[in-house]
């Protein structure tokens, strides 16, 4: 499926902001600045994000990560124990068997925003 550019833009918008809701309850990783603060970098992630659940209706939350994980490891970040921007270090960047009930709750409320949407 393919959606208007702004249509994404304003899903990813919705992605991120339960997102940032979901981080402060489960509190995994610092809360990130809200949709319009948190920078090109990180839109543009969530942007890849909801396009891959369009195109894959069907995906496992799983999948979705694995997805998320290929895009940052392609653009040099890495697994550490601490979310550090500058030092491209994520703690989700591992297996989806080894996150966290609650972080692999925020996999699957971003694909049910992306398909309530799409």
């Amino acid at each position: 499926m393919n959606l208007e550019d702004g249509n994404i833009d304003k899903i990813a918008a919705a992605c991120h902001e339960a997102n940032r809701a979901l981080t402060a309850f489960i509190k995994d990783v610092p809360i990130q600045p809200s949709w319009d603060d948190c920078g090109a970098d990180m839109q543009a992630s969530c942007i890849k994000g909801v396009q891959f659940a369009l195109d894959n209706p069907n995906a496992t939350s799983e999948q979705q990560h694995e997805a998320w994980m290929k895009e940052r490891i392609e653009q040099g970040w890495v697994f550490g124990e601490v979310k550090d921007a500058e030092k491209k270090t994520h703690p989700a960047l591992r297996p989806y068997s080894e996150l966290s009930e609650g972080t692999r709750l925020k996999d699957a409320v971003f694909q049910a925003i992306v398909r309530a949407f799409g």
